[in-house]
């Protein structure tokens, strides 16, 4: 199937980020918010965002280092070269630091608003990678009413030692979650994992949280050198069924 796809901008608080944007038809679908990696938008994105919407979903891929310029991450180096990933990585530090709480709330109100008016009435799903998952689990606790899952991959730096630690969110998160971890993944070890349910049973969540054997950190990404077939197959099936449990229902039947 062809995904109708496009480039559009909305307009933050902050100016205005770029998205890519893959529909089905000109149809009222249900709406998913797909938050990328720390590598940008780029082929990888749009193709994995165009599978995603072939399943009947409108799907949103902001850049979400905006405030940067509307390509600041640019081409990828040779991500195996520990000088080139240092470099690469150190260059991306100041675009984490504008990801401040308040950027990322004010952010996402921007997204969800703008995938709403496109994709019609409802609760959406988020789907995040990397960072990407850190900054839906954010938004999903700040719009409870209206995010209905998270899907957060190969996501790390959930848990940390200081009161502001993104696990204790775990309370004002009511979306079905689903978490693929990475079990390569030092930035997310199986204590923190631990950590991490202990607080979602506490909080009563509806969550499932596995460990992919011997997938490295950024398993789906088929332009690195951390991709896993296997994995990301496993991960599009995991997330398909999640969106079919929450927001497939919105889905119009065919007349």
């Amino acid at each position: 199937m062809r995904m109708q796809t496009s480039t559009v901008d909305i307009t933050t608080s902050d100016g205005v980020a770029n998205a890519y944007l893959s529909r089905p038809d000109d149809h009222q679908h249900p709406g998913v918010l797909f938050i990328m990696d720390a590598f940008g938008l780029r082929p990888t994105i749009e193709h994995m965002v165009d599978r995603i919407s072939a399943d009947g979903y409108v799907v949103l891929a902001p850049n979400v280092f905006y405030r940067a310029g509307r390509d600041p991450v640019g081409p990828l180096p040779d991500l195996s070269d520990p000088e080139q990933r240092t470099t690469f990585f150190q260059s991306l530090r100041p675009l984490f630091a504008q990801l401040t709480p308040e950027a990322v709330a004010a952010d996402g109100k921007a997204y969800l608003d703008h995938l709403t008016d496109t994709a019609g009435p409802g609760p959406v799903a988020i789907t995040g990678y990397c960072m990407g998952g850190r900054l839906g689990w954010q938004i999903a606790a700040t719009y409870p009413d209206r995010v209905a899952a998270l899907g957060a991959f190969h996501t790390a730096g959930l848990v940390g030692d200081g009161p502001d630690s993104l696990h204790r969110l775990a309370g004002e998160v009511t979306a079905e979650l689903y978490f693929g971890f990475a079990d390569q993944d030092q930035n997310m070890t199986a204590e923190q994992i631990a950590t991490l349910e202990k607080a979602l049973d506490d909080a009563g969540a509806r969550y499932q949280s596995a460990v992919y054997t011997g997938a490295a950190h950024g398993y789906t990404m088929a332009d690195t050198a951390a991709y896993d077939e296997a994995a990301c197959e496993r991960h599009f099936q995991e997330l398909r069924e999640l969106l079919e449990r929450t927001i497939g229902s919105q889905v119009p039947s065919a007349s």
